[in-house]
């Protein structure tokens, strides 16, 4: 008989899996996992809804509702982490062919200006090419759906960034396909991309090296997601949720010792060639976790979002590391 129940929103990945499948759990505690066909419902159900007491949240989501008194504070564990050289699509009769041309263009964003992705990929260009994302004209919609952008959330964008709705009816994929828009930025890869349009092309066609690159100079893998729990439960349980984030530490490392002991067979569970190599590759660039979670690990690559954050007008003041995080984790 347990002590306690917990309800925990997350997206299944290989960091959560063990969550979800009970491999890995907490003694004493009946742990509920939730998930949802999208993130996005997640994230909505968290805030909206309040049906977690550990949730899933996007960064750039916690980030928006933090100063209004969300009941939730953050936990430094990150299910989701992605390079984002690769998010940026372009029409290829737009006449775009690197960075310098994104100037002056229509681009669309799914949901929200600057959705995690979006403030990882602006930052990026800004340090690296000298984007300003006050010389284009943005458009917020759906990606393969049309949908008005997210109504859980504030919308803060700076006065100088022109910022409209798509049609009510228009997707930003057919859009970027149509020559509608000019570029995309997006946390996922469009249909028509996927199914081979001549229309589209990414910014960066061979984006693996330079993210290799990027990773090799800053030490950053972009992180997009965090993890939440509630004020009153941390308050209430500190020693609780000291085990839960010990429990998603251990969900993620169980993921990561079976590639690891995988590779003796040469990664033959997955359908991916060469997969082996890949583990090998980023073994030697990574290290052995590649996946950190904790503060330590992690400073440059949150820093580095907040100042982004700041920057692009999402932030009304340059928030720090200890603003964001549960002082109870800051030692991580």
């Amino acid at each position: 008989m347990t002590d306690e129940t917990l309800t925990i929103g997350t997206y299944r990945y290989d960091t959560t899996a063990a969550l979800f499948d009970g491999s890995v759990g907490l003694d004493g505690t009946d742990i509920v996992m939730r998930t949802a066909a999208t993130l996005p419902e997640i994230f909505e159900r968290a805030v909206r809804k309040d049906e977690y007491d550990i949730a899933e949240l996007g960064l750039t989501f916690y980030l928006r509702l933090l100063e209004s008194g969300l009941p939730y504070v953050a936990l430094p564990i990150f299910p989701n982490r992605v390079f984002r050289h690769s998010c940026v699509f372009v029409n290829t009769h737009s006449g775009i062919n690197g960075p310098a041309d994104l100037t002056g263009r229509t681009i669309g964003e799914f949901g929200t200006y600057d959705q995690d992705s979006g403030v990882w990929a602006k930052g990026i260009l800004m340090d690296e090419y000298g984007f300003d994302p006050a010389a284009n004209r943005w458009v917020i919609g759906g990606l393969e759906y049309a949908s008005p952008p997210f109504d859980f959330i504030p919308h803060p964008h700076p006065s100088n960034v022109e910022v409209t709705n798509a049609p009510a009816d228009a997707t930003l994929s057919e859009m970027l396909d149509a020559g509608e828009i000019d570029a995309l930025f997006s946390a996922n890869v469009p249909q028509c991309a996927l199914d081979g349009s001549p229309n589209v092309a990414r910014l960066f066609p061979d984006f693996e090296p330079l993210e290799r690159d990027y990773h090799r100079r800053t030490g950053i893998f972009p992180i997009m997601h965090t993890v939440v729990v509630r004020q009153d439960l941390l308050d209430a349980r500190p020693d609780l949720v000291r085990e839960v984030y010990d429990t998603f530490c251990r969900a993620k490392d169980q993921a990561a010792e079976r590639y690891r002991r995988h590779r003796r067979l040469y990664q033959v569970q997955t359908m991916v060639p060469w997969m082996n190599a890949l583990i090998e590759r980023n073994e030697a660039q990574f290290g052995p976790d590649h996946w950190p979670y904790g503060i330590a690990a992690n400073r440059t690559a949150l820093d580095t979002y907040l100042r982004y954050h700041h920057e692009q007008g999402l932030s009304p003041r340059r928030l720090q590391i200890e603003d964001v995080f549960a002082a109870q984790f800051l030692d991580t």
